[in-house]
């Protein structure tokens, strides 16, 4: 069940509102609807003294507020005003990416854009902002982003109090969850595959009942749906058709098995080809938060770093929250290539070092296990 704190600090203050000003407030959402089931606010915040007010940032592309060139004249100036008039505010949005498509396999969607990946990043970038997360890091040379925790406000249920008084209870009441999304961008024969991902936290009571922590949760494929959903309407796509294509269904994906091969090493058997293996492989790797240096498709190679908390060595471990927010310990992550072949007409999945060669070490069989898992 989920869980929903209030700010003990402005309890009486609250309900003392609540009353007083109930009379006078509409039941608005009893008339608009339920509110959607996704609506986030990034944890962090962001001051930036020179952004553009959202009124001027199309201030360049007006005639009203360009500087006159030449010998001025009103009949110009007039001319150049009913132009800009004219134009529809509609006109001045994202203009519609064309060619994009829904895929899945099993539990996994991705879209399909008949662009180029580096048209397609900046636009994925500038989605994230538009949805409420603010990005934790991103590399456009991987293709890969991260959002920073946000908290998903429509969690919070809507009682009597919080739809008379609003926005004032935005800072009152804490819906106890955050979530993390990762969008991960591949170049396919000219185009660009997009995936989604995130990771969820809730807050829970210690085993006294003293105070709170955060605990990770389990993944929603259905919420990662909901994004590529709202990402096909951002690029252009009309709202209905971004549902009923991420609805779409396909056959289930095929079995996978940790076996042990001839040299004594942990690796993956899939049975299936290597174009969907690679696909399970990716998202497995997005899930299991390795950090991605690199990828070739061709020669069937993810390039991660992975810091094995299980070897037995001493780490410094970073407090709780650099671990939820994103600090760095004092440990060093490794890197290790994660290779793809075709194996007849399945797939092998193993795990080299850094320079390309067969990697037989514990770390190995158990980046093998945390894959297995997540797939």
């Amino acid at each position: 069940m989920m869980k929903m704190r209030i700010n003990k600090c402005f309890a009486s203050l609250t309900v003392g509102l609540g009353l007083t000003m109930l009379a006078g407030c509409s039941q608005y959402n009893q008339l608009m609807g339920r509110e959607e089931a996704v609506d986030y606010k990034s944890t962090v915040v962001v001051s930036d003294p020179l952004s553009i007010p959202p009124d001027l940032v199309q201030a360049n592309k007006d005639p009203r507020y360009k500087a006159p060139e030449g010998t001025a004249t009103y009949s110009q100036f007039a001319q150049d005003k009913q132009k800009a008039a004219t134009v529809a505010p509609q006109d001045r949005v994202l203009p519609q990416t064309p060619g994009i498509q829904v895929m899945r396999d099993g539990n996994i969607r991705w879209l399909e854009v008949s662009q180029p990946a580096q048209v397609v990043y900046p636009k994925v970038v500038d989605f994230w902002g538009q949805q409420g997360f603010t990005i934790h890091s991103q590399d456009p040379q991987a293709g890969v982003m991260e959002t920073d925790w946000a908290e998903n406000r429509a969690k919070i249920p809507e009682d009597w109090i919080r739809s008379a008084l609003g926005s004032i209870l935005d800072s009152v009441y804490d819906s106890g969850e955050r979530d993390r999304f990762r969008a991960r961008l591949e170049r396919v024969n000219g185009k660009t595959e997009i995936y989604i991902s995130h990771d969820h936290m809730v807050e829970t009571a210690t085993a006294d009942q003293r105070s709170w922590k955060w605990v990770a949760g389990k993944e929603d494929p259905g919420l990662n749906a909901v994004m590529l959903a709202r990402l096909m309407v951002f690029l252009g796509t009309d709202v209905k058709t971004a549902q009923a294509k991420v609805e779409q269904a396909e056959k289930a994906p095929g079995t996978v098995q940790v076996v042990k091969a001839d040299d004594g090493r942990a690796v993956l058997t899939l049975s299936e080809p290597f174009d969907r293996a690679w696909r399970r492989v990716g998202v497995a790797i997005d899930n299991a938060d390795f950090s991605v240096n690199d990828r070739d498709r061709s020669a069937g190679d993810y390039y991660v770093r992975y810091l094995d908390t299980d070897s037995g060595a001493k780490i410094e471990q970073p407090n709780f929250l650099d671990r939820l927010f994103g600090g760095k310990g004092t440990a060093e992550a490794k890197v290790y290539r994660i290779h793809v072949a075709q194996q007849g007409s399945g797939s092998l999945v193993s795990v080299l070092d850094k320079n390309g060669q067969p990697d037989n070490s514990g770390t190995a069989k158990r980046i093998i296990s945390v894959l297995s898992s997540h797939m």
